[in-house]
């Protein structure tokens, strides 16, 4: 069953195949539903509707418990069912005597309470279990402390370093492995470590190391198989001034110690990155828009490049063989299905407005929804299948928000992989194109013929492994300076967009229709290319000059190879 929450109250709704109100779990009318999950598996399912914490066993519909919780925001069921974790807003008495514990720890089968804790903040508010439940941790004044088998009455182990402001338990069975990230402060490196549990202590505990300047906040995501964590490094601010999002670097770390900087063809924020559930591959999206997207290996090199595209975001199949690039947010909802295995396009449906994104544990169909309080309008959700059909659509009346929805879950293995199909399977439901936006014209434009001039580079998708010898490695220097320039023209490419409307909305990659010559040969294709992009770009720099600018020593050298690009070009066309 999937939960649907909103202004209409919180139900369950069943399917694919057949769509119908589920009797699991009676309606709950009114607005104080505030919050609801699931456990791991699927069979439990709590809620709070402002008065009452829930608890039902989905199976059999029997309701397990009712605690006297009316604010409770958050809840989380531990990995085995054993615990559910409530948290409500922290407060503190009014004569000043000590604060009230507002996060609990509840006995799933007795319906006891087994620890209360203080827990300020809500954000990562719920301690981490491994998935066997042996071991619980939770980050308490910078330090990562330790229970074990659900006795909190007893600190088992600690982890102590300067200030540990984040860590990450890993997933799967034993050993358990934690990563932890301690920012920088006076001039020393932010660092993110790697620790097996519970050797914590000398100098050369931790399993790897990597520290880097640049991260006022990290992301840090294990793989499934635990054997290595990818570092998302932000910086709130870009000092070169190029992107609103700050500056991100992509960082690898595995257990094993190694550790590499994940190079990244093309200069701009780091969306979204996403481990295949093979745990020998990732995808990230990044870049100023149009965004790449490139699929890397261990080595951290790329495999294959999905070129660019009006996309902020990664989904990976449950099992792993299908990738679903999208264009969430401020982007039209564009979607692009990818069969992973095959590197190709299975189907490009677009989600309009969408404010969350889903697969279903069958791995077969998607979840898309629009959602208040991020957009109070049109809110619904819609069922795809991943060739692209929707096979259920659901709007709210327009006076109502829906607030969240999503899949029940299950366990790994209970629903088998089954081979790709690329034809669109039947549905019932109209496949709604939506209106082609038109881009934003000047009124002194209006009536004018249009040109032709495209503001960003298109790039097709292709397979990085095709071109071994294409990319030697920069060096550092070479590397920086690129970067550079790149975030310099970015700067001035932003500079010349807010002039529009819409400044991170890119169409799709439009084809001239201009007959392109080709010669039948790829390579003198390309080269060709390039020479008329360098060729165009020395016109521009002749235009500047003629208008009175003060062109670079490098600019003014680059006009000068004009004549012998010229004669380049026309023997490649000529196929001299």
């Amino acid at each position: 069953g999937s939960p649907v929450r909103g202004s209409e109250g919180l139900y369950m709704v069943e399917g694919p195949p057949q769509f119908t109100e589920s009797t699991v779990l009676p309606r709950e009318y009114g607005k104080n539903c505030k919050v609801y999950t699931f456990s791991k598996d699927g069979t439990l399912f709590a809620w709070g509707n402002g008065e009452k914490v829930n608890i039902i066993q989905v199976t059999n519909k029997e309701l397990l418990h009712s605690f006297d919780l009316p604010k409770v925001v958050c809840l989380e069921f531990s990995p085995k069912n054993t615990i559910l974790a409530t948290w409500q807003p922290y407060t503190t008495s009014k004569d000043g005597t000590a604060a009230i514990p507002n996060l609990q720890l509840y006995d799933v089968k007795t319906g006891t309470c087994l620890k209360s804790f203080i827990q300020k903040k809500m954000q990562n508010w719920c301690p981490s279990w491994s998935d066997d439940e042996v071991i619980c941790a939770r980050n308490v004044n910078n330090e990562v402390h330790f229970f074990e088998n659900n006795n909190f009455n007893t600190i088992a182990n600690k982890l102590h370093l300067q200030k540990i402001s984040d860590f990450d338990l890993s997933p799967g069975p034993p050993p358990y492995k934690v990563a932890v990230y301690v920012p920088g402060s006076k001039g020393a490196p932010s660092f993110v470590r790697l620790y097996q549990y519970p050797s914590f202590a000398g100098p050369h505990a931790a399993l790897a190391n990597k520290s880097f300047f640049k991260a006022d906040k990290v992301t840090m995501l294990w793989n499934k198989k635990a054997t290595a964590v990818l570092v998302i490094a932000s910086t709130d601010v870009d000092k070169t001034g190029a992107s609103y999002y700050g500056e991100q670097t992509l960082h690898y770390i595995a257990t094993d110690g190694e550790s590499a900087v994940v190079q990244l063809p093309k200069n701009g924020p780091i969306y979204d990155v996403a481990w295949n559930s093979s745990s020998t591959e990732f995808c990230a999206v990044y870049g100023f828009m149009p965004a790449k997207a490139t699929v890397f290996n261990m080595k951290c090199d790329p495999v294959f490049d999905f070129g660019t595209g009006p996309r902020n975001a990664a989904y990976y199949s449950p099992h792993g063989h299908i990738l679903v690039l999208a264009g969430f947010g401020n982007l039209r909802g564009q979607m692009e299905v990818w069969d992973v295995k095959n590197y190709k396009l299975i189907s490009k449906p677009v989600a309009s407005d969408s404010t969350y994104f889903a697969w279903c544990p069958d791995g077969e169909h998607i979840l898309t929804a629009t959602c208040a309080p991020r957009l109070r309008v049109n809110n619904g959700y819609k069922i795809w299948h991943y060739t692209g059909s929707i096979l259920h659509k659901y709007d709210v009346p327009s006076n109502g928000e829906l607030w969240q929805v999503s899949w029940q879950p299950f366990l790994d293995g209970i629903f088998p992989a089954k081979s790709i199909t690329y034809q669109a399977v039947p549905s019932d439901v109209p496949s709604e194109e939506p209106k082609a936006a038109r881009a934003y014209r000047p009124p002194a434009l209006r009536n004018k013929p249009v040109t032709n001039s495209k503001l960003h580079e298109e790039e097709p998708p292709q397979n990085a492994k095709a071109h071994p010898g294409r990319d030697k490695p920069l060096s550092k220097t070479a590397l920086k300076n690129q970067r550079k320039h790149e975030a310099q023209k970015a700067a001035r490419q932003e500079a010349r967009s807010d002039k529009s409307p819409d400044l991170h909305t890119t169409t799709a990659p439009q084809r001239s229709t201009a007959p392109q010559s080709t010669s039948g040969d790829p390579e003198v294709d390309k080269r060709i290319k390039s020479l008329k992009k360098k060729l165009k770009a020395i016109e521009q720099l002749k235009e500047q000059a003629a208008s009175g600018k003060q062109l670079e020593k490098n600019q003014l050298e680059k006009i000068q190879k004009e004549t012998a690009l010229l004669q380049e070009l026309e023997n490649l066309e000529l196929g001299v």
